[in-house]
């Protein structure tokens, strides 16, 4: 059996921050996993260095869910993003080494493949509807099969989700937090317009998906998905700030609109409510937020029972490395439902060399033993760690939102 002999936590930053677990074992085997928790990187990389690794070394790398277990119940102080994305990374870098062990893609050891492939959506966005309603058409010509669409609100200077370039989105843009302006009146306003322009120009074969990102009270959150209903939205995201969860049966209550939540969720109880009242459609909580594939099955599991689907997180402020990790675990769960797919910059593709792979919307992760992926320590070191902060949003008149 592969014993552990050295674990090192890798930060680097090419276009954005990562860090990443790399684990040896003493037969020569590796393994990689994504530990980035996007403004707060270095609290990660110091939790796995100072208290996570040094428990690692002499530990059979075969025994998964005793591992798992070691450090969720073992740390005492359970759950939260810091330790639940340190625990992800170890997870992540021990299915890879059992791959590579067996010779096989970790979608394997899972159970094989449910289905062909892995839908997944891209994100369109602009400063006007029309701006948006273009990119939507490129994405359309690329073969996507289902599409965010994200407006800039007219009166406000910037927008959740809007950037400059239109195919990459890195939202920690500062070295102390961005103020932001919110208004959600003229927000309301705004994407009922954007949803009839694009289901005009787009027709109805393609999803169409968007994300309020938590900033909307639940009985705001009905208003707005039973205006957006005629056009039939795939999701409705982070309606509303997910701390009380019985906030979604206000909005239940307004709209037959599905809705997703869990991006910034860390463990299944954080779910559990919502799943087990059919509160939500799609859970979308992240391999690496969420405990790691070990934890995230749990979640599946759970969701499966009360015909909730998955619909995982993937922008940037995931690795590669977690990107694989996706696309094996939902490749291979009943209940999966789409998985988000923001690329990555040309830097952060040579950093993290990978086998996974994008055709006609869809995804998969290969059939390389383990997760496919890896990272290339040599080029790494040469992108020093850079502070970014997420923005904070405030009301026109100054009081303090929801981002």
């Amino acid at each position: 059996m592969p014993k552990i002999v050295a674990a090192r936590v890798i930060v680097t930053c090419p276009g954005r921050n990562f860090v990443t677990l790399k684990i040896e074992c003493d037969d020569g085997t590796t393994g990689v996993g994504d530990a980035t928790l996007n403004g707060r990187e270095l609290a990660v990389a110091t939790y796995l260095t100072e208290h996570v690794v040094p428990c690692l070394i002499g530990r059979d790398a075969h025994r998964i869910e005793d591992i798992w277990q070691y450090l969720y119940k073992g740390a005492y102080w359970r759950r939260g993003p810091v330790t639940m994305t340190a625990i992800a990374a170890v997870d992540m870098a021990l299915w890879d080494i059992k791959g590579k062990v067996a010779g096989l893609p970790v979608y394997q050891l899972l159970g094989g493949a449910c289905r062909e492939g892995v839908m997944v959506y891209g994100h369109a966005n602009g400063t006007t509807i029309e701006e948006t309603v273009e990119v939507a058409r490129e994405y359309q010509r690329q073969g996507y099969k289902a599409i965010r669409l994200q407006c800039g609100v007219p009166g406000m200077t910037s927008s959740y989700g809007v950037s400059k370039d239109r195919y990459f989105y890195e939202p920690a843009d500062a070295d102390l937090p961005t103020e932001n302006v919110w208004s959600t009146s003229k927000y309301l306003r705004v994407v009922p317009e954007l949803f009839a322009a694009a289901r005009e120009a787009l027709g109805w074969d393609v999803h169409l998906l968007h994300d309020i990102h938590h900033r909307l009270t639940p009985i705001e959150a009905g208003r707005l998905g039973r205006d957006l209903e005629p056009w039939r939205p795939f999701w409705l995201e982070d309606a509303t700030p997910a701390e009380n969860q019985a906030a979604f049966r206000l909005i239940r209550q307004h709209t037959t609109a599905p809705l997703a939540v869990g991006e910034i969720f860390n463990s299944i109880w954080d779910a559990k409510t919502l799943i087990e009242e059919q509160l939500i459609d799609y859970i979308r909580a992240t391999v690496v937020h969420a405990g790691g594939i070990t934890h995230l099955r749990r979640i599946a599991a759970l969701a499966d029972l009360y015909q909730v689907r998955t619909g995982c997180h993937g922008a940037t402020d995931l690795s590669p490395v977690a990107m694989a990790a996706a696309l094996h675990f939902d490749l291979s769960v009943p209940n999966f439902g789409i998985q988000e797919y923001m690329r990555h910059t040309p830097e952060t593709d040579a950093v993290f060399p990978h086998a996974y792979s994008f055709e006609g919307g869809m995804m998969h992760p290969g059939d390389a033993p383990g997760l496919g992926v890896d990272i290339d320590e040599a080029l790494a070191v040469g992108y020093d760690y850079k502070r970014a902060f997420l923005p904070v949003n405030r009301l026109e008149d100054g009081t303090l939102w929801s981002w």
